[in-house]
């Protein structure tokens, strides 16, 4: 399990994947899986992976080796996409390509063909965009009402994100939530952890404007996680006891056995 979180704001792009995969509790191994496809000036391109791991890095070699174009036959690389939609379809061709050839092995062992892929970034002259790639090849868009998508185990961070962050939400606030959503998924699953790789791409600068990996003990993330803990603290000790099952402080006798 991994988890990879992407945020599409006014000011640019944040992309975010942890570094865990394993094959049980006893071959836990760390691989890089944010990928950044750069030419300065020209395009840049950022693509975070989950799923079986021989699989995404067939799929990352494909993308810079090249896939076979299916009108002109021609070899044609990311590097070659002329937009981020047809650079995202280039994504969903190389995922079927090896589908085609390592599916059927992956069956007879019966293990599934899991992937997804976020893909997001500019290319010149072009919109910056950030896409949700699936197994199948297929994919769906980020749009400004939502603007982020997840892969992996998802679900403990899209709470805070779903609260925090909106088109408008500044850049660096947009990657602070991020990290946020990432310790939370962190402290409640023991297949997603640290090391974690983080890009931030400002829009129309064709270029990263930060790429760095977060290492366990690093003084920011600690003190990240410990503030989080403390606000959910003071936040909900804020909160009112709620009133239910109490008449003029008295406690209610129990109905039912309860």
């Amino acid at each position: 399990m991994t988890y990879c979180v992407g945020v599409l704001v006014q000011g640019g792009l944040v992309m975010i994947a942890d570094t865990r995969t394993n094959a049980g509790l006893d071959n836990i191994s760390t691989y890089r899986k944010l990928h950044l496809f750069v030419k300065p000036g020209e395009h840049v391109m950022t693509l975070a992976s989950a799923g079986n791991l021989s699989v995404t890095q067939a799929v990352v070699s494909l993308l810079q080796e090249g896939t076979e174009h299916p009108d002109t036959g021609e070899l044609e690389t990311i590097h070659d996409a002329p937009t981020m939609f047809r650079a995202a379809q280039l994504v969903g061709r190389a995922i079927r390509r090896v589908r085609a050839i390592d599916g059927p092995g992956l069956e007879e062992a019966d293990l599934r063909f899991d992937v997804a892929f976020l893909f997001g970034g500019q290319i010149k002259n072009g919109p910056m965009r950030l896409y949700m790639i699936y197994s199948a090849g297929n994919f769906i868009e980020c749009s400004q009402d939502a603007p982020f998508l997840q892969i992996g185990e998802h679900k403990y961070g899209k709470p805070i994100l779903d609260r925090a962050v909106s088109h408008g939400t500044d850049l660096y606030d947009a990657l602070k939530i991020a990290l946020i959503s990432m310790d939370s998924t962190i402290r409640s699953n023991l297949s997603v952890g640290l090391p974690i790789d983080i890009a931030v791409v400002r829009r129309d600068q064709l270029a990263t404007e930060l790429v760095h990996r977060i290492e366990v003990g690093e003084p920011y993330f600690h003190d990240l996680r410990e503030r989080w803990s403390t606000a959910l603290r003071a936040a909900h000790m804020a909160i009112p006891t709620p009133p239910y099952g109490r008449s003029q402080g008295a406690v209610r006798p129990a109905r039912n056995g309860f």
